[in-house]
């Protein structure tokens, strides 16, 4: 029986146990829970229709969940119509560092939220939702671009006041002094 069919029939998991894909050193996928090889086009099903799992690799118990995600991500990223422009990439590849907490944070709850307005107005308002979000791209792209000019301004502002002083910013208790231990 194909992959795709066994996990059909599967009912969605309703406890908080994930299935268990084991992941063996010839690349395949293997889904403990319905006894067959999972491609990646199935991985990405089970994302979809909000199924648990976990991905180990069958000799080292090691879990490969986000490596198998990423590679998900990159198939899909590969055909059709990608999400992620190469500028966005390299954006995303220099805020590791520093800055991947906020950079992380702000993605998951833009994400979440598209998810919640989904899930609240229903599948068949998906695309009346999809259709709206279109044209409000442009507005969006717009108000987030000013505050991203804004927030810059405001840094770089903050850095040079620190600058004329000749201090520099401490986070926790104001500008430190040059010298004065004040």
């Amino acid at each position: 029986m194909p992959a795709n069919q066994a996990r059909r029939e599967t009912p969605r998991m309703t406890d908080t146990t994930p299935r268990l894909i084991k992941k063996y050193p010839n690349r395949r996928l293997y889904d403990t829970h319905t006894s067959s090889h999972l491609t990646l086009a199935d991985i990405r099903q089970l994302v979809v229709d909000k199924i648990a799992f976990q991905v180990v690799d069958a000799k080292s118990g090691e879990d490969l969940t986000r490596s198998i995600l990423l590679q998900v991500i990159l198939d899909a990223e590969s055909g059709g119509e990608p999400i992620f422009t190469t500028e966005m990439l390299m954006g995303i590849i220099q805020f590791y560092g520093p800055y991947q907490g906020v950079l992380g944070s702000y993605l998951d709850k833009s994400i979440q939220t598209v998810i919640d307005v989904q899930s609240q107005t229903g599948a068949q308002s998906s695309e009346a939702w999809s259709d709206f979000m279109h044209q409000q791209a442009p507005v969006m792209q717009d108000l987030m671009r000013q505050y991203v000019d804004q927030s810059k301004a405001l840094y770089l502002n903050t850095q040079n006041l620190f600058g004329m002083f000749g201090g520099k910013p401490d986070t926790k208790n104001g500008p430190k002094k040059n010298g004065d231990g004040e």
